[in-house]
């Protein structure tokens, strides 16, 4: 059972890039995912999250109105499209999906990927 995440790499600022997240070894598609990110020297912090349904979807403040998280369960895929991205937002990414069904920020993450790395230049 593993979650891969892809589409990380190099943008200029104001930029986009779009991050997926396919799993793999069993079905996703009953529970709540969410992105991190680890930028450097700072601990690692949620970003956006979704219930399974997609019926609830939560960001952080520093992306909102940027970042749109989504996901396709007949694809047992999540995604991340970061449009207007800023230095700031450099950082490895990870995926991340809990055993449970309903999004909150508090919820614990049971399966992670291996992250992938996000570098905006100015």
């Amino acid at each position: 059972v593993q979650l891969q995440a892809s589409g990380g790499g190099l943008v200029q600022a104001g930029g986009s890039l779009r991050l997926s997240c396919v799993g793999s070894g069993r079905s996703f598609s009953t529970n709540a995912m969410a992105w991190f990110r680890q930028r450097p020297g700072k601990e690692r912090e949620i970003v956006a999250g979704i219930s399974w349904n997609g019926g609830v979807i939560y960001y952080t403040d520093s992306v909102k109105g940027r970042f749109t998280i989504s996901r396709d369960n007949a694809k047992n895929t999540e995604y991340l499209q970061m449009n207007s991205l800023k230095p700031e937002d450099t950082a490895v990414y990870y995926c991340a999906a809990s055993r449970l069904m309903a999004f909150t920020p508090r919820i614990e993450y049971d399966y992670w990927g291996q992250g992938t790395l996000v570098t905006v230049s100015s």
